[in-house]
């Protein structure tokens, strides 16, 4: 049992059931404390140990100044760890290895196991290529089974053989949206030391968007790779203390206005505030007013505006949403007496303490999309044709993702959607777009740009031109998650077929929804048959479009684009819209609500003003609008009062681990090891635990290293680690054709990451990074020196070839940065590549937190120049060999060490400060990592 400073631990009794809690008001002056610092409060009280989470943690956050820019940092330990295929088969590949380094130690492998629960959805990998057909679902569920198959196969062993471990199959829906729908508990209860505890369920995700169960009083973001393996082996996390900014919502949506309306224009006004790297929370007496479903849209989009959590209070309308999705009536009593009890309920009249309070006022928002390729750029419905006019009359002025940090961290993301991690230098970012009147005045009299292309599309003749929607695509959780929007979507499209509208044939249309509940709720209003006739036809229960799985374009389309340079357009209701993710032919993406996605699927172009142009003509002749087909909010609630029920949630998640034919049918074999396949470049045995020692071996300093890359400010994980399309004539690429994959079959490093073999080679080879010791030349190359060879010797090499030649010689390597070493998106092979190169060391003049500590979760030194110093000031070209000794002084390491640089028989030395900065991050290094760390820890209590 742990330490229990502040005589916080009591008893709570719901019912018949008993159980012992941690109260956060044996705290004084925590009520000032806002939700989600309350929540990390009781997280410290419940697991304080007084060796890695202490009272004076505990203190911080009782402390916490809410104006200060950097408050202390605590340890901080999730309920459980949510994860998605692409970014987790690696977490499951490690847990594999250990599992087999366990038999060779001797010890029990069914012992290696996740320590908290581990809960995995497969979305990631479902590509919309076929479409507009009863068939296309069936037909794309086959595709993504053969090109997965062996990854499939390692998580449907990893189902049967771990403890604590369940995984969604491929085809049943998205992370976030089953999150929210069944598998998030609000509060979660587990059996500790003889008694059953009661506490607030929280996660952290592999995935940029869980945030989204946010919105149901559950905290939550996303991690790196490392991280969630750390959590998932039950090590705690350690966090900053964030700022936390206060959004209080008063009055009500207006008719007309949607969620996603909603959350665009939180987007918008969070990107203007401020709140990269903060918490949002949501309060005051208008948060009564917004469903659950809407909350957790909001939540689902905090990656686009930056902040790390975008929390809603538990209240009345939690309740009825967990009772709405069928969640057990024990469970529901507990969340509401807990939260009462505990002070987690919401309060209307009380404000906390905020680093900074924001009001919205929700009969402001309009009808609105968002793009061309920044959510946070608004555009009201009304502006959108003039708007779009100046796009493409060549505004020079619009912002571009990537111009910004957030933007650029989101936007290398893709696909795997990694949550995005920013350095300490880094700003609030660019603002939202703004136009003014004068501007749209402008606009509109530069007169369309046409370059009309004509197209015959099953039989009928039609034109594509600039500024036409040739991708419209109901996807993604955020929206799909929300009955109001998908109902409203349905009942638009029933009235549209109803006055004789067709979607424009140069449109590819599709429907990828969150959850089966969706199609079901679909299915019992009637409504499927109109969603049908205009092409939005079931393509898959996945991410789809949204993560730029969207598929081909319609040939005819294509070739007309592709040869006449047209600038054409998708609209989603997804969250991101960085230009060329969701197709790379696509230049422009609109985000926007289900309803009007439908609609511009009908006009066809964003020249349509839907509110005051015809949507189209009928085959009697009749013009036909967007106001007459809107659906009003009456229909909409009647629509899901009468077709949303519990029990549809209930029997939709009852057999959520099944899966399909493919999955049950999967030959997979039994026993607590699992049987590699040598010949899969999917999924091979990583070497993490080759030549580990049953004890930790002496800390040993470096000797005779010589530079790997030599890096300037501000290099992202995104130039570090493996992202995108593999190239022919990279590494990578020559392994796979090397091991018989054909180039149409590579696939990309994403979908790989199960194979070192492939992300190393692809580690240091973005075709941005510049690495000086090659001046003049962009991507993955460094100069190679031989043993003697040091000053203007060396040859070019790929950094892996490069590398690989080290290694043979029993040569340390380094990297040697500036500033902010580390920040983007928290990948996890970032750290992984660094090490299986053979670095061992990284000298910068500043690191990313997480990055940082991802390093020496993998057994790299960071260490960081002294203030005032760089690689330039202390004339350090990298063509010298680096020595660095002190690393450890005693049973402890040090915290400055010598680094001996030596060049053409001279040598000089300088001080590097040692940023191991708590016990955990020393117990993982001199353990050589942390998988060794647990490995051992296991290995001594068994």
């Amino acid at each position: 049992m742990g330490a229990n400073s502040f005589n916080a631990r009591d008893r709570l009794n719901v019912g018949e059931r008993s159980y012992e809690i941690h109260r956060i008001d044996r705290v004084d002056g925590s009520s000032r404390l806002p939700y989600s610092l309350k929540v990390l409060l009781e997280n410290l009280l419940r697991n304080e140990d007084e060796r890695l989470v202490t009272r004076a943690q505990i203190e911080a956050v009782r402390d916490w100044d809410p104006d200060a820019a950097l408050n202390p940092e605590i340890q901080y330990t999730p309920a459980r760890v949510l994860m998605q295929d692409f970014t987790g088969v690696p977490c499951v590949v490690d847990l594999v290895a250990m599992r087999d380094a366990m038999t060779d130690f001797g010890g029990d492998p069914s012992k290696i196991n996740p320590q908290i629960p581990a809960e995995l959805v497969i979305d990631h990998s479902v590509i919309a290529d076929a479409f507009a057909s009863p068939d296309a679902f069936g037909i794309n569920a086959e595709l993504e089974f053969e090109r997965n198959k062996e990854r499939y196969q390692l998580l449907r062993w990893g189902q049967q053989s771990f403890d604590d471990f369940l995984v969604v199959p491929p085809d049943t829906g998205i992370c976030h949206q089953v999150n929210l729908e069944y598998l998030a508990r609000v509060v979660f209860t587990r059996d500790r030391d003889g008694v059953t505890q009661a506490y607030p369920d929280t996660l952290v995700g592999t995935d940029s968007h869980t945030p989204m169960v946010n919105g149901l009083g559950v905290l939550g973001w996303g991690v790196g790779g490392i991280e969630a393996e750390a959590a998932m082996l039950g090590q705690p996390m350690s966090m900053l203390i964030p700022q936390v900014v206060g959004v209080r919502l008063s009055g009500d949506l207006r008719e007309g206005a949607t969620a996603t309306d909603l959350v665009l224009t939180v987007a918008e006004l969070l990107r203007g505030v401020g709140v990269v790297g903060k918490f949002v929370e949501f309060f005051g007496p208008g948060v009564a007013n917004v469903p659950l479903a809407t909350r957790a849209t909001i939540g689902n989009m905090s990656p686009e505006y930056g902040s790390t959590s975008t929390m809603f209070p538990i209240d009345a309308e939690t309740i009825d949403y967990l009772r709405l999705t069928g969640r057990d009536d024990e469970q529901i009593r507990l969340v509401e007496a807990y939260a009462r009890e505990q002070g987690l309920w919401h309060d209307p009249d009380h404000v906390p303490d905020f680093s900074r309070v924001v009001d919205l006022d929700l009969s402001s928002v309009e009808p609105s999309i968002a793009g061309p390729s920044r959510p946070q750029d608004r555009v009201p419905l009304g502006d959108a044709p003039r708007t779009v006019l100046g796009l493409l009359a060549g505004d020079q002025n619009r912002p571009h993702s990537g111009e910004d940090d957030v933007d650029n961290a989101s936007a290398d993301s893709f696909p795997a959607s990694d949550p995005i991690s920013l350095g300490s230098s880094d700003g609030d970012d660019a603002p939202p777009r703004q136009v003014s009147d004068e501007q749209l005045t402008a606009n509109e009299r530069l007169g369309w740009p046409s370059d009309p292309a004509d197209v015959v599309i099953d039989g009928a003749k039609a034109i594509v031109d600039h500024g036409d929607v040739v991708i419209a695509a109901i996807t993604s959780c955020t929206n799909t998650s929300n009955p109001a929007v998908m109902l409203g979507a349905a009942l638009l499209a029933k009235k549209a077929v109803e006055r004789g509208l067709r979607t424009r044939p140069w449109v590819k249309t599709t429907l990828a929804p969150g959850s089966r509940v969706v199609t079901d709720y679909f299915e019992r209003s009637g409504l499927t048959p109109y969603l049908d006739e205009l092409g939005f036809n079931l393509v898959g229960y996945g991410c789809t479009t949204c993560i730029g799985n969207s598929g081909p374009l319609i040939p005819e389309v294509s070739d007309a684009v592709g040869e006449n340079d047209l600038n054409v357009s998708a609209v989603l209701s997804g969250n991101r819209n960085f230009e060329g993710r969701i197709h790379p032919e696509v230049k422009m993406n609109f985000l926007a609500s289900p309803p009007l996605v439908i609609a511009y699927a009908l006009a066809g172009s964003l020249h349509t003003d839907l509110l005051s142009e015809p949507l189209g003509t009928n085959d009697d002749g009749e013009d036909v609008y967007l106001r007459e087909i809107w659906p009003t909010d009456e229909e909409i609630k009647q629509a899901v009062d009468a077709n949303v029920e519990a029990q549809m949630f209930t029997d939709g998640y009852s057999d959520i681990y099944a899966g399909d034919d493919n999955w049950r049918e999967m030959s997979v074999p039994d026993g607590a090891v699992y049987d590699w396949d040598d010949a899969s470049t999917y999924i091979q045995r990583p070497p993490y635990f080759d030549g580990m020692t049953r004890e930790p071996e002496p800390v040993r300093d470096i000797s005779g290293a010589r530079v790997l890359a030599k890096l300037g400010d501000s290099v992202t994980t995104d130039h570090i680690s493996p992202a995108g399309a593999i190239r022919v004539d990279s590494p990578a690429g020559r392994y796979l054709t090397d091991n018989g994959v054909e180039r149409k079959d590579f696939n990309s490093y994403g979908s790989r990451r199960g194979n070192h073999e492939v992300m190393i080679r692809g580690t240091f080879a973005n075709v941005r990074l510049r690495n000086e010791l090659v001046p003049g030349v962009e991507g993955g190359f460094t100069t190679l020196w031989q043993d003697s060879e040091q000053g203007s010797g060396g040859e070019q090499a790929a950094i892996y070839d490069a590398a690989v030649s080290y290694q043979e010689r029993g040569v340390p390597l380094v990297v040697i940065a500036g500033r902010d070493y580390g920040s983007g998106s928290s990948r996890d092979w970032a750290a992984k590549g660094t090490r299986l190169l053979g670095v061992r060391a990284v000298i910068a003049q500043s690191f990313e937190r997480i990055h940082r500590s991802n390093l020496i979760g993998m057994g790299v030194l960071p260490l960081q120049f002294r203030d005032g110093e760089s690689a330039e000031s202390l004339n350090l070209d990298g063509d010298e060999s680096y020595s660095i000794s002190g690393v450890a002084s005693g049973d402890r390491l040090a915290e400055e060490v010598t680094v001996t640089v030596e060049k053409e028989g001279r040598s000089r030395e300088f001080t590097a400060t040692v940023r191991i900065d708590t016990p955990a991050e020393a117990a993982y290094y001199r353990n050589d990592g942390i998988l060794p760390y647990v490995l051992r820890k296991l290995l001594g209590d068994s």
